[in-house]
C-alpha cells in the first residue's frame, strides 16, 4: 500500500510535468535538502509514467465508449449510476493489472537515487558504490579554525614576591587554525597540532604599575588614581599532541566503516611551545596614560602541556606553562596556569 501511494506521488509529478509543456520533474528524497535527481532515475521514472498514461488512455477511451452505449439504453438514474459504477470498477481494476505487470521495482529506483545524492554520480556496480564510498569517508585531515579565553594565574611554590602580592586579574585570550589528522578511519586516535595567537594579560591590583629601571623590571606604587594598570604579551604558539575520540562508528553501506572524528566526546593532551612577539604596558588613570612597548623581561620563549576535554565544538581545557612567565630572576618561579573554553577546537 505504501509503494501505491509513494509510485502515485511520482506519477502524479511527473504527469503534471509531463502536460504542463514537459517541465522538467524534480524527485526530492530528502525534503530539507536541494538534491539534484539522478539521471537515471529521472529517465525510468519519465518512462514509467509514459507507459503508465499510455494504459489510462486506452482503457479511458474503452470505457467512454461503453459508457455512451449505457447510455443509448435509457435507463433510470438509479440504474444508470449503479451500471456506470460497476464499468468504472472495472476498468479501474483493469489499470491497476496492466501497470503491476509493467514490474517497476521501486525499491531498486529509489536506492538508485539515494546512492546518487550520497555519491552525487551514478554507480552501476557494487565494486564502483564501494569505491567510491570508500572515497568519500577517508579519515579526517583539516585545519580549523578555533577561539579561546582563559582565566590565568600565576603558581609559585613560594609565593613571597612582589607580583604574588599584587597580582590582580589575568586572563589568556587566543586563536587561530588547529590541525586535526585522524590515523584511520576507523581509528579513535588522531593527531593535532597547528598555529595559534596567544595574548597574555596580567593586571596588577593595591595601585600597583610595572615599572623598569636600567634594565631591571620591578613594581612600584603609583602616585595617582589608577584607573587601569596591565602587562599585555603576544605570543605565536604551537601545540602538537593527540586526541582520543569516544564516537562509535558508522556504516556507510557495503561494508564500509567510518568514525566521525570531529562530533561527540573527545579527550586531547598536548604540549606547546611559543615565541613571543611584543609586550605592552598599558597605565591608565582618569586624565591620562601611558603605552610603553619596551623590553619588560618577559619570557621570550614559553612551553608547557595541556588537556582538553570537548563535545562537537565547545572544549574546556587547562594549561600549564613550564616555563617561568620572567625571564632570569625577574619575579621568580611564577608560571602560568590557565582554565578556558574554545570554540572550534
Amino acid at each position: 500500500m505504501i509503494k501505491k501511494f509513494i509510485i502515485t506521488g511520482m506519477l502524479c509529478l511527473v504527469a503534471t510535468s509531463m502536460n504542463a509543456q514537459r517541465k522538467t520533474f524534480s524527485l526530492n528524497l530528502q525534503p530539507k535538502e536541494d538534491t539534484t535527481v539522478s539521471p537515471i532515475v529521472k529517465e525510468k521514472v519519465e518512462e514509467y509514467a509514459s507507459k503508465i498514461n499510455e494504459i489510462i488512455q486506452e482503457e479511458k477511451t474503452q470505457m467512454e465508449t461503453e459508457l455512451r452505449f449505457l447510455q443509448e439504453k435509457n435507463l433510470d438514474k438509479a440504474e444508470f449510476d449503479k451500471q456506470k459504477a460497476q464499468i468504472a470498477d472495472t476498468y479501474s481494476q483493469k489499470i491497476d493489472t496492466r501497470i503491476e505487470a509493467l514490474g517497476f521495482d521501486l525499491d531498486q529506483v529509489i536506492q538508485k537515487q539515494v546512492r546518487y545524492s550520497l555519491l552525487n554520480s551514478d554507480v552501476t556496480s557494487n565494486e564502483e558504490l564501494k569505491e567510491k564510498l570508500l572515497k568519500k569517508f577517508q579519515s579526517k585531515k583539516s585545519f580549523d579554525p578555533y577561539i579561546s579565553y582563559g582565566v590565568m594565574t600565576l603558581t609559585n611554590d613560594k609565593p613571597d614576591n612582589d607580583l604574588d602580592k599584587n597580582l590582580g586579574y589575568a586572563n589568556n585570550f587566543e586563536f587561530g587554525l588547529k590541525f586535526n589528522y585522524q590515523f584511520g578511519r576507523t581509528s579513535p586516535w588522531g593527531l593535532i597540532s597547528g598555529l595559534g595567537f596567544s595574548w597574555r594579560t596580567v593586571r596588577t591590583d593595591n595601585n600597583m604599575v610595572f615599572a623598569k629601571q636600567n634594565g631591571d623590571v620591578f613594581l612600584t606604587k603609583y602616585e595617582g588614581s589608577l584607573d587601569k594598570s596591565k602587562l599585555r604579551t603576544g605570543y605565536l604558539m604551537i601545540p602538537l599532541g593527540f586526541q582520543y575520540n569516544f564516537s562509535k562508528l558508522k556504516s556507510a553501506g557495503m561494508d564500509v566503516q567510518y568514525r566521525p572524528y570531529s562530533d561527540g566526546f573527545r579527550v586531547g593532551a598536548n604540549v606547546y611551545g611559543g615565541i613571543k612577539m611584543a609586550t605592552n604596558n598599558i597605565v591608565k588613570e582618569d586624565s591620562q596614560g601611558f603605552r610603553d612597548r619596551s623590553n619588560y623581561q618577559v619570557n621570550p620563549f614559553v612551553y608547557g602541556a595541556q588537556v582538553t576535554l570537548s563535545y562537537d565544538n565547545i572544549s574546556l581545557f587547562v594549561k600549564k606553562d613550564f616555563s617561568n612567565f620572567f625571564k632570569d630572576s625577574y619575579f621568580e618561579n611564577d608560571k602560568a596556569l590557565v582554565f578556558g573554553v574554545a570554540l572550534g577546537w
